[in-house]
C-alpha cells in the first residue's frame, strides 16, 4: 500500500523533526523513537505511536486523544492497512 503515512502526517501536528511546530512545542517522542523504526512500514514510531509512552497527544489533548488507542482514528487506519501483516503488535497498547 503506497499511501501509508506516519501519525504526524495524519494529524498534521508539525511535531516531527524539522516540522513547523518542533521549535515551539518540541519534537514528539514518537518521531524520534528509533526502537520502532520500520514497524508497520513507518518511520521511527510513526505507525506504532501507541507503544511510545508519554506521547504528546495524550499529554496535551491534541487530536482529541484520550489515551484510548483502540478508539483512535489513526490506530484504526494502521490496523486496517497492516492487517495482512498482523503479528500481534496491536494486541496490547501502552495506554
Amino acid at each position: 500500500m503506497s499511501d501509508r503515512i506516519n501519525c504526524w502526517q495524519y494529524w498534521n501536528c508539525g511535531r516531527e523533526k524539522g516540522g513547523l511546530m518542533a521549535d515551539t512545542l518540541g519534537v514528539c517522542p514518537v518521531a524520534t523513537s528509533m526502537k520502532f523504526d520500520g514497524v508497520n512500514h513507518g518511520t521511527s514510531a510513526g505507525r506504532i505511536c501507541w507503544k511510545v509512552t508519554k506521547t504528546t497527544p495524550v499529554e496535551s489533548g491534541l487530536h482529541g486523544c484520550s489515551g484510548k488507542c483502540r478508539s483512535c482514528e489513526f490506530y484504526t487506519r494502521v490496523l486496517f492497512e497492516e492487517q495482512e501483516h498482523f503479528d500481534g503488535q496491536f494486541a496490547s497498547t501502552t495506554r
